[in-house]
């Protein structure tokens, strides 16, 4: 699983933690060196990370800087070689959760979801000039503390969550509008010590699951079935080695050209 992060020092830190039990979690390395001014990053999307094939790496995804929404676009080779951040907009405030969901079928889908405090859910469409448009939402999700993407297709996103009361649920939201998520529940209790769910597409039909608990700096990791409702197998792996003491966590995706979709449920 790739694990990014956003250092203090407002750097980008990748983190592969690997499946087995116990899981393994090799030393880190920074990406990119300075993206961000120092401790000013509240909630990071997914990042898009491609390569040259030899040693550039080109980052690309959203995150909240205060109360504004910023662009990351860089190219990184042991630090940032060109690009950087650019603000798009501000009344951001408010949002604590921020993904996108994509799929490619000839014509690409972009979507990018923001859970606002609230507990109203966003959806925007971004164009292929990166414009951010078609707004909806909904509400009900105020009792959510993190989620994360797994399951991408052409008619739908799905999400999987985490409650304040230890519930785990899926929020399967088709693409069409007016927007309207359907939920289900995965498991009942337990789940409340996670601030941040990292998932990553596993096998055909499943997925690897990193809950980090921000209180104890630790993690866990699990596998995931393709989800089912209560029926959904979950595996644990147990505790990550190491500490997770980074401001903000998200998932590394791929960005290279072949890039699948997540397919968790």
């Amino acid at each position: 699983m790739a694990v990014g992060s956003v250092t203090a020092g407002g750097d980008h830190r990748d983190q592969g933690v690997f499946a087995g039990t116990p899981p393994t979690a090799p030393a880190s390395h920074i990406l990119g060196t300075g993206v961000y001014p120092d401790g000013t990053v509240r909630v990071s999307s997914s990042m898009s990370w491609g390569d040259d094939g030899q040693s550039i790496a080109f980052v690309s995804g959203y995150s909240i800087l205060g109360d504004g929404l910023y662009h990351a676009s860089y190219s990184a080779g042991g630090g940032v070689i060109e690009g950087g951040i650019k603000r798009i907009g501000g009344g951001w405030g408010t949002f604590v959760a921020l993904d996108e969901g994509l799929y490619y079928d000839k014509v690409l889908r972009y979507n990018t979801y923001g859970l606002r405090n609230d507990g109203t859910l966003f959806r925007w469409t971004i164009d292929s000039k990166g414009a951010w448009g078609n707004k909806v939402s909904a509400p009900g999700f105020a009792a959510v503390k993190a989620m994360t993407l797994i399951s991408s297709t052409k008619t739908y996103d799905t999400f999987l969550a985490n409650t304040r009361g230890g519930a785990l649920y899926t929020i399967h939201i088709p693409t069409t509008a007016p927007m309207k998520p359907v939920v289900k529940q995965v498991r009942s209790k337990t789940w409340q010590g996670f601030e941040t769910l990292i998932a990553q597409h596993c096998g055909q039909y499943g997925s690897v699951l990193l809950g980090i608990d921000r209180d104890t700096h630790t993690a866990y990791m699990y596998a995931l079935g393709h989800a089912s409702g209560p029926t959904t197998v979950i595996q644990s792996f147990g505790k990550v080695p190491g500490t997770f003491t980074d401001p903000v966590y998200f998932h590394w995706t791929d960005g290279n050209p072949t890039w699948k979709p997540p397919f968790g449920e």
